[in-house]
Protein backbone atom coordinates (compact mmCIF):
# COMPACT_ATOMS: atom_id res chain seq x y z
CA UNK A 1 0.00 0.00 0.00
CA UNK A 2 1.43 3.23 -1.13
CA UNK A 3 0.93 6.26 1.01
CA UNK A 4 1.88 9.58 -0.05
CA UNK A 5 3.83 11.84 1.72
CA UNK A 6 2.80 15.52 2.13
CA UNK A 7 6.11 18.05 2.40
CA UNK A 8 5.74 20.42 5.42
CA UNK A 9 4.22 23.14 3.25
CA UNK A 10 1.61 21.21 1.81
CA UNK A 11 -2.34 21.29 3.08
CA UNK A 12 -4.62 17.75 2.62
CA UNK A 13 -7.28 18.12 0.10
CA UNK A 14 -9.77 18.11 2.61
CA UNK A 15 -8.33 21.04 5.07
CA UNK A 16 -7.81 22.93 1.42
CA UNK A 17 -11.46 22.27 0.26
CA UNK A 18 -13.08 23.43 3.99
CA UNK A 19 -10.50 26.84 4.26
CA UNK A 20 -12.05 27.43 0.53
CA UNK A 21 -15.31 26.74 1.71
CA UNK A 22 -14.99 28.79 4.90
CA UNK A 23 -13.82 31.48 2.75
CA UNK A 24 -16.33 31.97 0.46
CA UNK A 25 -18.90 31.77 3.39
CA UNK A 26 -16.73 34.99 5.14
CA UNK A 27 -16.99 37.03 1.67
CA UNK A 28 -20.49 36.23 0.98
CA UNK A 29 -21.55 37.36 5.02
CA UNK A 30 -19.10 40.73 4.35
CA UNK A 31 -21.15 41.22 1.16
CA UNK A 32 -24.55 40.59 2.56
CA UNK A 33 -23.81 43.05 5.56
CA UNK A 34 -22.40 45.79 3.55
CA UNK A 35 -26.31 45.83 1.47
CA UNK A 36 -27.67 45.62 4.06
CA UNK A 37 -25.75 48.70 5.55
CA UNK A 38 -25.80 50.24 1.90
CA UNK A 39 -29.63 50.15 2.00
CA UNK A 40 -30.69 50.92 5.38
CA UNK A 41 -28.56 54.52 4.79
CA UNK A 42 -29.88 54.87 1.37
CA UNK A 43 -32.60 57.75 1.06
CA UNK A 44 -34.59 56.30 -1.11
CA UNK A 45 -37.42 54.64 0.73
CA UNK A 46 -38.69 51.41 -0.24
CA UNK A 47 -42.37 51.19 -0.88
CA UNK A 48 -42.69 48.00 0.12
CA UNK A 49 -45.98 45.59 -0.03
CA UNK A 50 -46.61 41.99 0.00
CA UNK A 51 -46.20 42.20 -3.69
CA UNK A 52 -42.68 43.45 -3.79
CA UNK A 53 -40.58 46.94 -3.17
CA UNK A 54 -41.26 49.44 -5.22
CA UNK A 55 -38.20 52.10 -5.45
CA UNK A 56 -39.43 55.64 -4.59
CA UNK A 57 -37.51 56.83 -7.66
CA UNK A 58 -39.95 54.42 -10.20
CA UNK A 59 -43.11 54.44 -7.60
CA UNK A 60 -45.83 55.94 -10.00
CA UNK A 61 -49.48 57.30 -8.42
CA UNK A 62 -50.62 54.33 -9.14
CA UNK A 63 -48.04 51.75 -7.45
CA UNK A 64 -48.44 54.13 -4.55
CA UNK A 65 -52.16 53.95 -4.37
CA UNK A 66 -52.23 50.03 -4.49
CA UNK A 67 -49.96 49.96 -2.14
CA UNK A 68 -51.58 52.54 0.35
CA UNK A 69 -54.89 50.32 0.25
CA UNK A 70 -52.86 47.02 0.71
CA UNK A 71 -51.56 48.37 3.41
CA UNK A 72 -54.87 50.09 4.77
CA UNK A 73 -56.41 46.58 6.52
CA UNK A 74 -59.38 48.49 8.02
CA UNK A 75 -60.46 49.99 4.99
CA UNK A 76 -60.44 53.92 6.81
CA UNK A 77 -58.20 55.48 4.48
CA UNK A 78 -55.50 56.19 6.44
CA UNK A 79 -52.85 54.19 8.02
CA UNK A 80 -52.37 53.37 11.72
CA UNK A 81 -48.82 53.10 13.35
CA UNK A 82 -49.84 48.87 12.96
CA UNK A 83 -50.56 49.44 9.13
CA UNK A 84 -47.35 51.65 8.84
CA UNK A 85 -45.36 48.69 10.02
CA UNK A 86 -45.73 46.81 6.29
CA UNK A 87 -43.68 49.97 5.30
CA UNK A 88 -40.31 49.60 7.21
CA UNK A 89 -39.31 52.85 6.13
CA UNK A 90 -42.25 54.28 6.88
CA UNK A 91 -42.76 53.13 10.14
CA UNK A 92 -39.30 53.98 11.31
CA UNK A 93 -40.00 57.80 10.46
CA UNK A 94 -43.86 57.75 11.42
CA UNK A 95 -43.95 60.47 13.33
CA UNK A 96 -41.97 63.11 10.94
CA UNK A 97 -44.19 61.70 8.16
CA UNK A 98 -47.58 62.40 10.33
CA UNK A 99 -47.54 66.39 9.72
CA UNK A 100 -50.97 66.77 10.92
CA UNK A 101 -50.00 64.89 14.25
CA UNK A 102 -53.12 63.11 14.54
CA UNK A 103 -51.48 59.54 14.77
CA UNK A 104 -52.11 58.47 10.81
CA UNK A 105 -51.05 59.05 7.86
CA UNK A 106 -52.89 60.01 5.61
CA UNK A 107 -52.65 58.82 1.61
CA UNK A 108 -51.12 62.16 0.71
CA UNK A 109 -48.90 62.04 3.78
CA UNK A 110 -47.70 58.81 2.55
CA UNK A 111 -47.59 59.74 -0.78
CA UNK A 112 -45.21 62.99 0.38
CA UNK A 113 -43.38 60.19 1.85
CA UNK A 114 -42.77 57.93 -0.85
CA UNK A 115 -41.16 60.61 -3.40
CA UNK A 116 -38.94 62.00 -0.17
Amino acid sequence: MATKKLSKHSIPNFELHSLLLFAALAIAAVSATQAQTAAAKSPSMQVASSVGTIPSNQATSKNLDAAFNRADTNRDGKLNRQEAEHFPALAHRFQQIDSDRDSFLSRGEFNQAARD
